[in-house]
């Protein structure tokens, strides 16, 4: 790989906030025309440090360079006029604006001496770039009306429509259908052959040995240690992130399966899904795989009563409900721990102990007074339990990593006591030592009697942990499969829809 000067670099960058040191004296180097795997933990500092590069925060100690000069990145557009530019995790977008004015939203082109909106000029670069990445979308499209992975497109179409030179990639694929995923690593490397620098950020050690370079790891807010991708492998950059060995990723135990607790029949809605049929049992953990518009999210908020047009006989302990509400489903003993846990899973402003006690107000507070020490008891039970790491419960859930926000959301729905748990894309975005906690603590659920539908588009995941695997394609249940049956040729044939049962 021929060497090139570091186009962006970092040295001894530290950011501390009360009670916690986001970054201790790291270092970071990126080159242009190459791709740098950021890998750590959640909690290791990669969301400080891509707020730090984009002037969302300012470094307490260190130095910036671009170009080899020392810089100050004072805020956000003086990232976006060195050429900085971050795709989030978690996209930042107008669901009430079209794809052209979120494109163009805070950069859009002018013309004339009163520097008027040039509308042609910003739609037919929409076009443009929504043709380079093969997205078909219409360019006056609500984003309202989009797709999750459609949404992540116009987040990327964004930040191609400036002339970046340091790209950003925040868990760009976490919402993405294979075939997505496909293109993005085309566009990265149409990025890489035009001298781009890029920055890939993800927890899937699959695509950091299919797209990167190079890596650098962190480790509690420290760097640990960096190099190329061909003189490395996963078990060695695991044990780098971690500090010891992950040899059981999957930790799943077996649990004495019951009676069944939830029964499915006859469940449709007239443009998501059709004729689904299902039952779950104490102690199972039930397993729902399909590519993105699969129809699985949309059967779960169905069942949770956040969609008013479906129908169908739902029965929890072999009593038929009626769920028309989710405070419906949570009364019957059924609750829902959403995909997008910043925008539906948690009030992420309220400190931990409000969002955790949320649900049970009324229980906690019986005589309309609230009482914090309840509360408060409430979260650290289940704060302790799920190993939340946080400096104090009265922490802003904002202020948390991904996979202890992720926790939080799940304590809440534990700490009512369900029947029936769904959780969406459970470890969505976040790093491989929380991803075993919470598979641990998934087997610890059904071993405690608990029915756990896992909605997940990670196909090891799936195999990993479900008792049994229901796939879909297009809204329909294709395939049912007992986990000692079930192959990943198998899967995902079912899941394209290119074979049979």
């Amino acid at each position: 790989m021929e060497q090139h000067d570091a186009v962006f670099s970092l040295r001894d960058v530290t950011k501390t906030f009360p009670g916690v040191k986001a970054l201790d004296r790291v270092k970071l180097d990126l080159y242009p025309g190459e791709v740098t795997a950021l890998i750590g933990e959640n909690g290791a500092g990669k969301s400080t440090l891509v707020k730090t590069m984009t002037g969302i925060y300012q470094p307490d100690e260190g130095s910036i360079y671009f170009q080899g000069a020392p810089i100050v990145v004072s805020n956000p557009e003086d990232a976006r006029q060195l050429g900085i530019t971050a795709i989030h995790q978690e996209t930042v977008l107008f669901d009430d604006l079209s794809v052209t004015e979120n494109i163009f939203a805070g950069n859009y082109l002018t013309k004339g001496p009163l520097k008027r909106l040039d509308w042609s000029a910003m739609q037919a670069r929409t076009r443009e770039i929504l043709l380079e990445i093969e997205a078909p979308l219409d360019p006056d499209a609500l984003l309202r009306g989009l797709s999750i992975g459609q949404k992540h497109m116009v987040a990327i179409a964004r930040a191609l429509s400036c002339d970046a030179r340091v790209v950003i990639l925040d868990e760009p694929t976490a919402a993405l259908s294979h075939h997505e995923i496909q293109e993005l690593y085309a566009i990265v490397n149409r990025l890489k052959a035009a001298g781009k620098a890029i920055m890939f950020i993800t927890h899937k050690f699959d695509e950091i040995f299919a797209i990167a370079d190079r890596y650098v790891v962190y480790r509690d807010g420290a760097f640990v240690g960096e190099g190329l991708i061909s003189g490395v492998n996963e078990e060695t950059l695991v044990e780098m992130m971690v500090a010891r060995s992950m040899t059981e990723p999957f930790p799943k135990v077996e649990a004495a399966i019951g009676e069944p607790v939830l029964s499915v029949r006859d469940f449709n809605h007239p443009t998501e899904f059709a004729d689904i049929n299902f039952t779950v049992r104490a102690g199972e953990i039930l397993g729902f795989y399909g590519l993105v518009g699969s129809g699985r999210t949309e059967i779960m908020q169905a069942l949770y009563g956040l969609s008013k047009a479906a129908s169908g006989d739902v029965q929890i302990m072999g009593q038929s409900v009626q769920i028309k509400s989710p405070a419906d489903a949570i009364a019957a003993g059924l609750v829902y721990v959403p995909e997008e846990r910043q925008q539906q899973g948690a009030i992420v402003d309220l400190p931990i102990y409000q969002n955790i006690s949320l649900p049970q107000l009324n229980k906690l507070n019986p005589l309309g007074f609230l009482r914090e020490a309840g509360e408060y008891e409430l979260a650290r039970a289940y704060g302790d339990r799920l190993q939340v790491k946080a400096s104090s419960w009265s922490q802003p859930v904002n202020n948390l990593s991904g996979g202890n926000q992720q926790k939080v959301v799940i304590g809440k729905w534990l700490a009512t006591q369900p029947k029936v748990i769904v959780m969406d894309e459970p470890t969505k975005g976040i790093d491989i030592g929380s991803k075993a906690a919470v598979h641990r603590f998934m087997s610890e659920l059904v071993q405690e009697g608990l029915a756990v539908i896992m909605v997940s588009s990670e196909l090891p995941e799936v195999m990993g942990m479900a008792d049994r695997i229901i796939v879909m394609h297009e809204g329909l249940i294709v395939g049912e499969l007992d986990r000692r049956d079930a192959s990943a040729e198998r899967i995902v044939g079912l899941a394209t829809g290119g074979i049979a049962a």
